[in-house]
Parts: structure tokens; sequence; C-alpha cells
């Protein structure tokens, strides 16, 4: 066993996806530190302590089984990137050279405020293959505990505060083995566990604080893995000759995908955030908006409006913000353009011949014939009042109202269908611009539940989706 001391070339079109893995949802729209949704930090692979773990929800380990069929003497390349939280305080310097921490420094360009910065931290591991039998290989890693200063000069050049950087000791794990089975050809289950071993005990116990225990986290864990020689079975789509043995795989926590680039199968990303294989970003992307499901047009958009304030406070949040807002306010119209409407794959759905051009579409009629209501449909004068509450099966449901999920076949996202027969809370009752109707639901028994209500983020089913319970 080896550890690799420069980053293997073949992770190369893998890491672009992992980049956005690793910071997704790191800074939120607006990307101020005060704004409420950027108060309540990383919920995507978070690998908390061990003793602060079971009481509260989280997990302190992930798991990755997968096959591989490696050829000859063939080594596995493995890569652990997380981040490692590092808490800033900020501190006035006065006249007579004492500092004291303050909730905010005010400078020309920007508004230094507390804040949890991530740095990126990576694990590297290169084992021949034939040494994964057994109990295969175990890779411990530690991240000190660690703390310095930064000055904080005005305009002038002149100190007027400094930073605090403290980063608390981070400790964990990768175990590695592979098993071959029985089957018509040489085939082998890789798995891979990461854990945080942290020996870190809650001063009062199951009282902590998520804060407390964040600094000692792995966040946004997930691993790039790749063979020198050979290649990795898809888990979406295996052979049919492997279908039962992928259908045995058990994975927490992650998911692996095919991410060496697209017709490449030698390379696996595993990521706490469900993709499909060989995931890749969009070429219109100008640059990280690092917002969850983001949409780029409309956050360079309403990122153009903030006031100057505001940009000046997001600068001041975190380095990554501060990038941001410099890149709604550069980019150029063109860039921009490119962000609207991007449509791919029809030609090779449709076939090259089923297009003939512009040539094909009907005429727009003529003004007259167009009709123009008097109150456009996204202005809210031109619609009744939304009721609050709606009728299913008879029974009147809206906030606070107790259902029974049963999500339908024709939904898009195969996650609902997990939640079937789970029973969930009415949030409240939407009303889109279409009159379709909507409940924003959360999960019973979800221990994420009171962060999502927090930041406004539910569940969505329509009213044929549910059964009325007895309200609560």
């Amino acid at each position: 066993m080896t550890t690799t001391t420069e980053r293997d070339s073949r992770f190369d079109t893998a890491r672009h996806v992992a980049d956005a893995v690793l910071f997704e949802g790191y800074v939120l729209y607006p990307y101020r530190a005060s704004a409420a949704k950027n108060r309540l930090r990383w919920q995507f692979g978070v690998l908390v302590p061990p003793a602060w773990a079971p009481a509260h929800g989280e997990h302190a380990h992930q798991r990755t089984e997968i096959l591989m069929e490696p050829r000859g003497e063939a080594t596995l390349h493995l890569e652990l990137r997380f981040l490692h939280g590092r808490r800033r305080t900020v501190q006035r310097l006065y006249e007579d050279g004492t500092y004291a921490d303050v909730g905010e420094l005010h400078l020309p360009d920007r508004i230094l405020v507390p804040w949890d910065e991530g740095t990126e931290e990576r694990v590297e591991l290169a084992v021949p293959v034939a040494a994964l039998a057994g109990e295969g290989v175990v890779l411990p890693f530690t991240r000190p505990a660690h703390e310095e200063s930064e000055p904080v000069l005005d305009g002038s050049g002149r100190a007027v505060g400094r930073l605090l950087l403290r980063s608390e000791e981070a400790e964990g794990r990768v175990r590695v083995s592979a098993a071959e089975l029985d089957g018509p050809y040489r085939v082998l289950k890789l798995t891979a566990v990461v854990e945080n071993t942290s020996a870190w005990t809650p001063a009062d116990g199951d009282g902590a604080t998520r804060e407390e225990a964040l600094p000692r986290s792995l966040v946004a864990a997930h691993l790039l893995m790749g063979l020198d020689a050979g290649s990795f079975l898809s888990m979406t789509d295996p052979p049919e000759w492997a279908r039962d043995a992928v259908a045995a795989c058990d994975n927490r926590h992650t998911w692996p995908v095919l991410a060496g680039g697209e017709g490449r199968s030698d390379v696996v990303l595993s990521s706490p955030i469900i993709l499909e294989d060989h995931p890749a970003i969009a070429p219109e992307s100008a640059g990280a908006m690092y917002d969850a499901l983001e949409i780029d047009e409309i956050l360079a958009l309403r990122t153009a409006t903030l006031t100057e304030e505001e940009k000046r406070e997001a600068r001041g949040t975190d380095a990554r913000a501060a990038a941001v807002i410099e890149l709604a306010d550069s980019m150029p119209p063109e860039v921009l353009e490119r962000l609207h409407g991007a449509v791919r794959g029809l030609r090779e759905v449709t076939g090259p011949d089923s297009f003939d051009g512009p040539s094909t579409l009907t005429e727009v009629p003529d003004g007259e014939a167009v009709f123009r209501p008097e109150t456009p449909w996204w202005d809210p004068a031109g619609a009744d009042p939304a009721p609050e509450r709606i009728l299913v099966d008879g029974v009147s449901v809206g906030p606070g109202s107790r259902v029974l999920l049963r999500p339908g076949l024709r939904r898009t996202d195969a996650q609902d269908l997990f939640l079937r027969d789970r029973t969930a809370l009415v949030e409240t009752v939407l009303h889109d611009v279409d009159g379709g109707v909507h409940l924003a639901v959360t999960v019973e028994g979800d221990p994420g539940a009171d962060i999502r209500r927090e930041q406004g983020r539910f569940l969505y089913f329509q009213p044929d989706e549910v059964a009325p319970l007895e309200d609560a």
C-alpha cells in the first residue's frame, strides 16, 4: 500500500463534477452570512463524530459497494475528499492596541462577519487490487487542530483588526476490501468505507449543538476511485449477468456512478448526492454558484440586483461568495445569453432527418388573434386569493394536516417512490399560475424536518398523491 503524492490524471474529468459535489450548498443566494438559509450550514455528506451521531439522526460513516473487473496486476487509486470546517472570529483593533470580538467590521469594499469556512482536504491511496483480499487495507488519517490569525487592513493599509481562524482536530479512516464473486466472469465486489473516528465527546452529552460537532466532521465527503487496468460495472445499467450481484451491493449514505467521461468505465465517483452515470458540468456554466439545484441564469440575474451594501456583506462572508459577486457583475451579455434555454439531445431522440428547420414551423398569428388579458398572468391582482385549505377525498386539508403519501408512477422523481405509505405533515398549500395545486409537506420521523422547515425546503405532492389522515 502506498499513498499517492500527486493527483491521478485519470481523475481530472471526474474532479470537475466532484468539485460541484464538494461545494454544493456551501453558500446560498444571496451569499450573505446573515441570510437565514446560510445560518444552517452543510447538509450533504456530513460525517459527524460517532459520539454525536446516534442521538441526532446523522451519520458517522458512509459505505460504497460496486463491482469491478480488474485486469492483470491492476492497482486501485482512491481519493477521499472532504471539507474541514474552520471557524472565523472577527476582532476590531482599538487605539490602546487591544483586540475585541465584534459582530461585523466595515471596510470600504466588504463587511467582515463571523463565519465557518471550509478548507478542502484529500486522503489519497494507491494499492494493488490483490492486496484488497480478506480484510483489505485500512488507512487512518488525522487533520490536527490549528489556529492562526490574519491582519485586516483598511484602504490605506492601516491595521484595523484581525481574523482568528481555528480548526478542530478531525480524525477518520478509509477501509477498502474486495471479494471475488462466483459467476461466468472474474468480478470483484469492491467495498470502501469512510468513517469519522473522532474521540470527541460532547461535554453536555446529547445537548451539544450541531455547530459544536461540525468543526470535527468530514463535510461533503465523497470518493474518487480508479483502476489503471480494468473497469467498473454501472450500478444503474449493469449487464444482464451481473444484475443480481449489483442489486446485492450495499451502499449507505453515498452512491457510486461511472465518472471518467462518456464511454469510460475505469473511474467511479461515489457521491452523497445521487447522480447519473457520466455526470458533467453544463458547458454554458461560467462559474460555480454554490447554490443547491442552481440555475445559473436566474442566480446571475438575481445576484446582479443585490444592493451595494448587500454585495459588501457577501464579499466579506467568504472568498467564494465574493467570487460569485464579481462573476455576476462582470459577466458579458453574450455569456449570460448562453445560459438561457439550452436544449440538448433532441437529435439523438428524433433522428437527424426529423427536423427540417424553421420552415416547418407555423406562422405566428397576427396581433388581433393573440389573446392579451388586461392583467398579466404574473400580476397577483389578476388572481383570486388562493385558499389555504383544499378538499381531498372530501376531507379539508391544509397546514397542520396529516396525510399518507401515495406518489403516483407518473412522477419523474424516483426518490418520491421510496416515501410511499409514509405519513407527512402538510406545511402549506400552493397554487401555481396554471391552476395546479401542490401540497408542501415534511415527512414525519425525518430527523432533518426542523432544518428543512427552517429553510423552507419541502417535498411537494399533488392532491391525488395523498390520502388524508385524522388531523393532529
